[in-house]
């Protein structure tokens, strides 16, 4: 049997950061909710720093009215950099500009109307063009030693064609997340010939769920010229994706890590609290802190 050929690298990632945050009201009423710090760090800092392990070289940001916070994040502060020089803070000082993006890497593009991911995605094609490109949610926050699309990158220049990170999940809660229908499953890569997009638990073809970690090959874009509006009347990556199968080959891959959902109140508290237990600065700490709240948490 032949080897397949080696695939592309993806040198592109698109940043979907259009949503208006609401369940983090009155939070996310000036301030985007990608702009929200775990620990000390916004989500969108960490999905950007994320793909660039991966290397990604150039990031697209598909931005909404009052994102403009995001874009000040990405780019030269020089009146603190000054305040910092003057006052010696060379540690702080390197620390900000050692995760800014090169001149010429950052684009930004803007979602004019909330009509669901599939849209928003189908709104960076001319910026990504005919190459694999990555998607990545900063909603969804992975604590792993090897970062969740480093991974995906590593199985997908052996695999190829659509690939996306996939968690188990109770039955009861695939209404919530895109499924995979599955061919075969060696228990950390499953190969799928089909998806369903928030299915009832009864109609569940399994309780491999998509997160928000994709890379997709350019083709995808033709099924998103539609604009087919699918569950909650939006236009479906899901189902843009479902549609390439049988012409292009789809995976998902159990990632390696925790992943935890920061588009939920209770999910970004918990992120907060391991990752700042996974810090050396701050873990024996945060450690003590939880200790005094143990007799609360054994009445709760």
């Amino acid at each position: 049997m032949p080897r397949p050929a080696k695939q592309s690298p993806v040198r592109k990632a698109v940043f979907p950061v259009g949503g208006l945050g609401t369940r983090f009201l009155p939070a996310t009423k000036a301030l985007p909710k990608e702009m929200l710090p775990v620990v000390d760090k916004p989500l969108i800092q960490y999905a950007v720093e994320e793909a660039r392990a991966a290397g990604v070289e150039e990031f697209i940001f598909v931005t909404g009215r009052g994102k403009s916070a995001i874009e000040d994040h990405f780019d030269h502060s020089w009146e603190l950099q000054e305040s910092l020089t003057a006052r010696g803070k060379q540690a702080e000082l390197a620390e900000i500009q050692s995760w800014l993006p090169a001149p010429g890497q950052v684009a930004y593009t803007r979602q004019q109307e909330p009509l669901g991911l599939g849209h928003a995605v189908w709104c960076a094609r001319h910026l990504v063009g005919d190459e694999p490109f990555a998607v990545l949610l900063a909603d969804d926050l992975v604590l792993s030693e090897t970062p969740c699309l480093a991974q995906m990158a590593k199985v997908y220049g052996r695999v190829g064609g659509n690939l996306v990170a996939v968690m188990d999940v109770p039955r009861e809660q695939t209404g919530r997340y895109g499924i995979l229908d599955v061919v075969q499953d060696d228990g950390r890569l499953a190969e799928a010939k089909g998806l369903v997009e928030k299915p009832r638990p009864e109609k569940a073809p399994s309780t491999l769920s998509i997160i928000g970690r994709y890379i997709l090959r350019p083709e995808v874009f033709a099924e998103l010229d539609r604009r087919e509006k699918g569950a909650g009347g939006e236009v479906q990556l899901t189902d843009a994706m479902a549609r390439t199968i049988g012409r292009i080959p789809f995976h998902g891959l159990r990632f390696e890590g925790r992943r935890f959902d920061c588009g939920s109140k209770a999910g970004f508290l918990e992120a907060n609290i391991a990752f700042a237990l996974d810090r050396p600065d701050l873990g024996a700490e945060m450690s003590e802190i939880l200790g005094r709240y143990k007799d609360a948490l054994e009445k709760a």
